[in-house]
């Protein structure tokens, strides 16, 4: 970040900075391959993501739906004055609006990502994949397209690959965290399949019903590997710094998918995770794709072109 940065920004980056390491490891370590400003840029980001999550968490597990309500029109309220200008006190805040105006941020992004954190608060569930896919581009498409203005892109368009990549990622995680989620009574999966299967919702954290579901993850994860193959395709887009702390985030994801398939029914046993030595090696792997890439790269230059484009759901497919 430019030395001009104020007291109360550098203040936010180290609460920011701060909660990153504590609530994602695997982040933390991919972004040290981004450059100084973006790797800030990506904390302030996470900071305020994190916080949104935690207010609508809290909400959504101690309060009542009216009061639910009320506080995530206070969080959208607070939200919308970062991208109005307003003078800032909460670091996360103070943090977010750095960014925005630095990076020229669109609001919608945000604001989309405020209303797929309410959809968990509110227990929404997911008739069809395409209404799951709503979900995920709110909550993950977003923070892909919010980065994309900080890390900047080759074209515009390239915007798709970003919110694909986000997509891809979140699917990975409702695989992951199926059962977990569903001991919450958070269901994810979306119902036509549930039933096409024949388990139901209630059950699907039973014993006898791990088979179907290991079945259904995998169905799950052929999705997200079409959209983690549309975010390879905006790698191209990205500076070679940026496009390898992406590749390597890519790479450790996509290999807890990997875990999940290998293990089939018992992959809820316990928590996936990449780890130690096999971690360094996905990044490796992912920044290597990269690396592939440097005689095209010689060959034309990377530089960022304006973003001018909101890329809404509506685009995606």
């Amino acid at each position: 970040m430019p030395e001009a940065m104020s007291p109360k920004v550098k203040a936010a980056l180290d609460e920011c900075r701060w909660m990153i390491t504590k609530g994602s490891k695997s982040f933390s370590l991919a972004a040290r391959l981004f450059d100084s400003g973006t790797r800030d840029a990506a904390f302030f980001l996470y900071g305020w993501c994190r916080y949104c999550d935690d207010q609508v968490d809290r909400a959504g597990m101690e309060e009542s739906r009216e009061q639910l309500e009320q506080r995530l029109a206070k969080l959208s309220e607070a939200t919308r004055s970062v991208f109005s200008g307003a003078a800032q006190e909460q670091a996360v805040f103070i943090a977010m609006q750095y960014i925005v105006q630095r990076y020229s941020i669109p609001a919608h992004y945000a604001l989309e990502l405020i209303e797929g954190m309410a959809m968990d608060a509110r227990g929404t569930r997911y008739q069809t994949f395409n209404d799951l896919a709503l979900y995920c581009y709110r909550v993950a498409g977003t923070v892909g397209l919010m980065m994309s203005h900080v890390m900047g892109l080759r074209d515009e368009q390239a915007l798709k690959h970003a919110a694909d990549l986000g997509i891809a990622m979140q699917l990975t995680n409702i695989a992951r965290d199926i059962t977990e989620d569903a001991s919450m009574s958070r269901i994810y999966l979306p119902l036509k399949w549930l039933e096409e299967a024949g388990v139901e919702p209630e059950e699907i954290a039973a014993v006898k019903n791990r088979p179907k579901l290991a079945l259904i993850t995998k169905r799950l994860l052929q999705e997200a590997e079409r959209y983690y193959l549309s975010g390879d395709s905006g790698l191209w887009h990205l500076s070679f710094r940026s496009a390898c702390a992406v590749a390597a985030a890519r790479h450790v994801y996509a290999e807890i998918g990997s875990l999940l398939l290998h293990k089939g029914s018992s992959a809820w046993d316990q928590r996936s995770y990449v780890t130690g030595a096999r971690k360094l090696w996905v990044i490796l792997f992912g920044v290597l794709h990269v690396i592939a890439s440097i005689p095209a790269r010689l060959m034309r230059p990377w530089s960022a072109a304006p973003i001018h484009r909101v890329w809404r759901h509506s685009e995606l497919r």
